[in-house]
């Protein structure tokens, strides 16, 4: 972070004008060279997100009338087009569909999931099952067979022995109590430490504990169970999945086209201790479960959703700020926190932007991408397709028009900050930037880097895509789960987001100068997956 001193002495081009329907603004100096947009702009983002929020109709739009999303779905299609028509109710414009990539999995809706223990008694378990599994031939009953297994060679001996069984397999984690809170906000101490730079560290790249010498076995395993149950032909599989007896959403391994797969079931890891314990004492298991999962080869592509304020500016209205999140889900719970509550804090601010009739001089896009959840496929291929061509290594028309990437997918928590990337140049944006709402809790700017969602298919481009800092809540015990619903958010937190984001998308799309890309990024980079 720069010192105020420092700050002083940084030259700028900036003498920033914008246009404002109904009213005028003056842009406001910093105590730094850096500008931003008027303490009253401020204010009228503030007022129209809290006093006029849409957030709560708007969040249970997303959960409760969209349901599950997941890719390629019928649901998930059914998604993309209700929020396409949302957007353009919204004011926006140009929405559309747009293409992104193929998906070479295809389209998988689960239609009837039932499973329950009948032996040494009754019970009914929750469970999911896993997207592109296959289904059972109506209601079966059959035997449970723990399989255990640490390499390849120790499946032989279950060779022959799994036809219309029930195969449980080991218990990869167990329940541990723990003393923390189910839902935390970051502390100050937290916060301090992510505004401290972590380089170089951050480049030798710390290993977790166990790193990734244990992933060739592992693959070389699944793939042989894949092949070991479509051969022997069990009735289902069930692995264990997702704490406080809600399972957990995951998919297999599949082609569209190929031939289906035996079922998989996650179900709670408590349910499946259970059936260990009980295995592991030779105590007969038996249990009954009905799966019916429709599969749709043909529906082979990822889309995003995207809708525009178009600039006003004649030199620079070509020039994008962009904002998303996935629209995508697993198909589990209605994808509250993960993601729904990124949409909706986008879709909000782009609302906020129309509402107070501001024109901004570069035009701000609103992104919502499809695929996420399998490997970033809609922003990866919104890159590919009109940033920077990987294969061909060479730019697209929109690398030199792309201003700025802002993206939320950590669930419905408070932004408190916002990750930098390594990215120096950026500092003094955001330091000037965020002023009007240090009062609201944003206040950390982290050169760190952080992964796992949309903004790494541009980041890695070199390119100014930043996710934001979040209160974790209680997100990392139900995202993914059947309990990520309308209820894991919080609603008080995406208006404070969308004001932040409506207040940044502007402040970028007004601004005389832009946040540069990292020099030398394009060399060097490993062709598109």
């Amino acid at each position: 972070m720069l010192k105020a001193k420092s700050r002083r002495k940084i030259k700028t081009r900036m003498n920033t004008r914008f246009i404002l329907t109904g009213f005028a603004a003056c842009l406001s100096l910093s105590p730094s060279a850096q500008t931003r947009l008027s303490d009253e702009v401020a204010y009228r983002i503030k007022n129209e997100a809290f006093a006029n929020s849409k957030i709560e109709e708007t969040s249970q739009w997303f959960t409760d009338f969209l349901g599950p999303r997941l890719a390629a779905s019928k649901n998930g299609q059914r998604a993309e087009a209700l929020v396409k028509e949302k957007l353009a109710e919204t004011g926006l414009d140009n929405a559309r569909q747009e293409f992104a990539v193929g998906f070479a999995k295809g389209g998988w809706n689960n239609e009837k999931t039932y499973i329950a223990l009948t032996a040494p008694y009754y019970t009914a378990f929750a469970a999911t099952p896993k997207a592109w599994s296959g289904s059972t031939a109506g209601q079966v009953k059959g035997a449970a067979v723990l399989l255990e297994a640490e390499k390849a060679e120790d499946l032989e001996k279950y060779k022959g022995n799994l036809e219309g069984k029930i195969v449980v397999l080991p218990a990869a984690t167990t329940y541990t109590i723990n003393f923390e809170p189910l839902a935390s906000r970051l502390t100050d101490e937290r916060l301090a430490e992510l505004a401290t730079d972590p380089r170089p560290q951050s480049r030798t790249g710390a290993a977790r504990p166990g790193g990734n010498r244990a992933l060739p076995g592992a693959f070389q395993l699944r793939d042989t169970l894949a092949k070991l149950f479509q051969e022997e032909k069990p009735l289902a599989v069930l692995a264990g999945s997702g704490a406080f007896n809600v399972p957990s959403s995951q998919g297999v391994q599949y082609t569209a086209g190929s031939p289906e797969p035996v079922p998989e079931i996650n179900i709670p890891i408590e349910d499946q201790g259970r059936l260990v314990r009980l295995l592991k004492k030779d105590i007969p298991v038996e249990l009954e479960l009905d799966i019916r999962n429709t599969f749709f080869p043909a529906d082979t592509l990822i889309h995003n959703i995207i809708a525009e304020i178009p600039g006003t500016d004649p030199k620079l209205k070509n020039e994008i700020v962009l904002i998303g999140a996935h629209l995508d889900s697993w198909h589990g719970g209605t994808g509250g926190a993960d993601n729904a509550s990124g949409c909706i804090v986008m879709l909000e601010a782009m609302r906020i932007i129309k509402s107070l009739d501001i024109s901004p001089r570069r035009t701000i896009r609103i992104a919502l991408w499809g695929g996420e959840e399998h490997g970033l496929y809609g922003s990866r291929g919104y890159a590919q397709n009109l940033l920077y061509d990987r294969t061909e290594k060479k730019k697209q028309p929109g690398y030199d028009k792309f201003v700025l990437y802002l993206n939320m997918d950590n669930g419905s928590g408070r932004f408190r900050g916002i990750y930098l990337e390594e990215n120096d140049m950026a500092v003094p944006f955001f330091q000037t930037w965020k002023v009007p709402f240090e009062s609201l809790g944003f206040s950390t700017l982290s050169l760190r880097r952080t992964g796992s969602t949309d903004h790494v298919s541009f980041s890695g481009l070199g390119l100014p895509a930043f996710q934001f800092i979040q209160d974790p809540l209680e997100y990392g015990r139900t995202y993914h789960t059947l309990m990520d619903t309308y209820e894991r958010l919080t609603l008080d937190d995406l208006r404070v987001n969308a004001a932040l984001v409506a207040w940044f998308a502007l402040n970028a799309a007004t601004d005389d100068a832009r946040i540069p890309v990292k020099p030398g990024a394009l060399e060097n980079l490993p062709p598109a997956r």
